[in-house]
């Protein structure tokens, strides 16, 4: 299996082997385009400097003036085109000069063989030793006219330069293998950390620490891998805290269930008692199918992340009628209802909304004393509909609000199990106000009462 290492490390050097290919091809373009004619010019000039100044002074050996020229670090071939030729300087790798070439210089032309040299494509000709790589004039001695070329010898004036730049580029080269194999570890080793992190999630193990200080993107990633092991974390304890929550909530009413019916097995009740404990068996099974309810309803609404469902509906008829319904309680417990409803026309969830409704106003009777007040007051704001339930009952203390919405809190334990209450109304009213993009807050202070305020935007939708 290739690992993201050795696929980093291939990568990085193809594209240097790749870069150096291409940056060899454009310099051998620039050069056969620039500095090939550059060279056959200044080549040319010197040669035609040497020919002026033997011309000038014909009193000077020929030879011994072109072994001095030679000795400078040019390389240079004499012929007068039939049987004596003279190489001076160092020697031509390669002597086939053609015949015509020869003679066009005899005739008093400049042989132009720098620019006319061929080569290869990735082969610059610059320090191609061959004699046809040269510049030819033509020289007088003796009243005999002879072919002179010319060029310069690389091995005398740039072999030192040669090795120089022989020695760049091996350790160029040594050097970038090097750094590539360093900083190829360097990249892959928060992602080594990564997937050893993700092999201990798996296991359950979710106190990872990825000690990555880097800011490119694979330290972002290995920020957003902390910040989720942290919330998976807390996934796992509020999962593990909801399971022992459902299974104490169904322990107790099914406990006391059966504990009832094993005292209505026994024969000396009396048929008050017997009474009594049918009335609690009863209670208990309404308590337990409530609870079975509201898990699987917060179940089916924890898997939406939309509304399935919408329609237009009036608020105002919603709250009239959910009055109507609960009628019975809140003037058994002599309650005044303050209700202040506009005509609000809306479209969302009815039925998720209606319950919602019923879960505050439920919680506001239960909450508040004998002979207390209860308002509500429906309006719109803008774009939005606002929907405010307050009661004058014992309030909530600081501390329970923060808490107030999680599935499964009770403020006050044992009243609330009096009531009958599972602590997860408010968590299913919130998750329902949330699907259809609104919010709901709860204002509150023990003794003082409490005030609910949800806000329900028209768009978005």
């Amino acid at each position: 299996m290739r690992t993201l290492y050795i696929r980093i490390v291939v990568t990085m050097l193809v594209v240097i082997l790749t870069s150096s290919l291409l940056g060899f091809l454009f310099a051998n373009i620039y050069y056969q385009v620039k500095l090939k004619p550059f060279n056959d010019e200044k080549v040319t000039e010197m040669a035609r400097g040497i020919q002026s100044f033997y011309q000038e002074n014909e009193t000077v050996s020929l030879d011994s003036y072109l072994q001095s020229v030679g000795a400078l670090g040019y390389e240079l071939f004499l012929t007068d085109g039939k049987m004596e030729s003279n190489y001076f300087g160092g020697e031509f790798r390669k002597n086939d000069l053609p015949e015509k070439t020869v003679q066009q210089v005899l005739t008093g032309e400049t042989y132009h063989g720098i620019d006319t040299f061929e080569t290869g494509f990735f082969i610059t000709g610059f320090f191609d030793n061959d004699v046809r790589n040269t510049i030819g004039v033509p020289i007088k001695t003796d009243g005999e006219t002879k072919a002179l070329f010319l060029r310069q010898d690389p091995e005398k004036q740039f072999g030192e330069l040669r090795i120089f730049f022989a020695m760049i580029l091996t350790f160029t080269s040594i050097i970038s293998i090097l750094l590539v194999l360093i900083s190829g570890r360097y990249i892959v080793s928060p992602i080594i950390k990564l997937t050893n992190a993700t092999k201990k999630i798996r296991k359950g193990n979710y106190d990872v620490a990825l000690q990555v200080r880097r800011k490119d993107e694979i330290g972002q990633l290995a920020a957003s891998f902390s910040k989720m092991a942290s919330e998976l974390e807390k996934s796992e304890a509020a999962r593990q805290e909801f399971v022992a929550n459902v299974s104490h909530e169904l322990q107790s009413p099914l406990t006391s269930m059966q504990g009832f019916a094993t005292l209505l097995r026994s024969e000396t009740l009396t048929e008050k008692e017997q009474a009594e404990y049918l009335a609690v068996l009863s209670e208990e099974t309404m308590r337990l199918s409530s609870l079975t309810k509201q898990l699987l309803t917060l179940a089916s609404l924890d898997q939406e992340a939309t509304l399935r469902k919408k329609e237009t509906f009036q608020l105002e008829a919603q709250w009239r009628q959910l009055l109507q319904m609960t009628e019975w309680s809140w003037r058994e417990k002599e309650l005044t209802m303050d209700v202040e409803l506009e005509d609000v026309i809306y479209t969302g969830d009815a039925e998720l909304l209606y319950q919602v409704w019923s879960n505050l106003l439920t919680n506001a009777m239960k909450f508040t004393p004998k002979g207390g007040i209860i308002k509500i007051h429906l309006y719109e704001k803008a774009n939005e509909v606002v929907v405010e339930v307050a009661d004058n009952g014992i309030g909530i203390s600081d501390k329970d609000k923060a808490h107030i919405f999680s599935r499964f809190y009770k403020a006050d334990q044992s009243r609330l199990r009096e009531e009958g209450s599972s602590g997860l109304g408010l968590s299913i009213s919130k998750k329902i106000i949330d699907l259809h993009n609104g919010t709901i807050c709860v204002e509150s202070k023990l003794g003082q009462g409490t005030t609910f305020t949800v806000t329900l935007p028209r768009i978005n939708l």
